[in-house]
């Protein structure tokens, strides 16, 4: 175990495999990535600083590297920030709880669902003419109608439901991770954190 990656639930299942996709390639050996599940991002706020420093004293870790989904989040954002200026704001918030220089907090702009839509070609071809609009530009679909709830509008549309687990982990197997990085800015800091820490570490 190299990183320890704290998500919010299951949801995120498929993420560590998706992330190595990106990051193994560009490393010298593979890195492992053991997600760390909490029930729910109150959960995790409520819990992640004391596991951190938990995780931290083993000794074993690279990085502890929390992702969490910056829709639904329950933190006080400063009133009418923007997106960015909530971000770094959260990012600011957990970290300073923490404080530990292999503590390194993400957020996903606006739920990791917006990683995939930076690809349409994965979905459904009912779906897919309909998610066009937002490829290029997957994190601004935004709080007011998140991706998640963009995938089931667009799913109920053809008569079924977009579940998060099944389908969710379906979609991140087809995605290409260098399409995301390219197209997602907040993605990109991540796996860039994750790769320069992996390579300072010797891989």
């Amino acid at each position: 175990m190299n990183f320890a990656l704290f998500v919010e639930g299951h949801t995120e299942r498929s993420i560590p495999a998706f992330l190595k996709r990106w990051l193994d390639p560009r490393l010298s050996r593979p890195v492992g990535i053991k997600p760390v599940r909490f029930k729910g991002s109150g959960d995790y706020l409520k819990n992640f600083s004391q596991r951190v420093r938990k995780d931290l004293d083993s000794g074993e870790l690279i990085a502890v590297v929390g992702l969490q989904d910056l829709y639904g989040a329950p933190l006080s954002f400063p009133l009418n920030s923007t997106t960015a200026a909530k971000y770094k704001w959260a990012k600011s918030e957990l970290e300073h709880r923490v404080e530990h220089t292999r503590f390194h907090q993400h957020f996903a702009v606006h739920e990791t669902e917006a990683w995939l839509l930076s690809d349409p070609g994965i979905f459904p071809t009912a779906i897919r003419d309909r998610l066009e609009a937002a490829a290029n530009t997957p994190e601004s679909v935004n709080f007011k109608q998140p991706p998640a709830k963009l995938l089931q509008l667009l799913y109920r549309a053809t008569g079924r439901e977009y579940r998060k687990l099944v389908d969710g982990s379906a979609l991140f197997g087809k995605l290409d991770p260098n399409r995301a990085y390219e197209r997602c800015p907040h993605l990109k800091v991540l796996l860039d954190d994750m790769l320069a820490l992996a390579k300072a570490a010797g891989y």
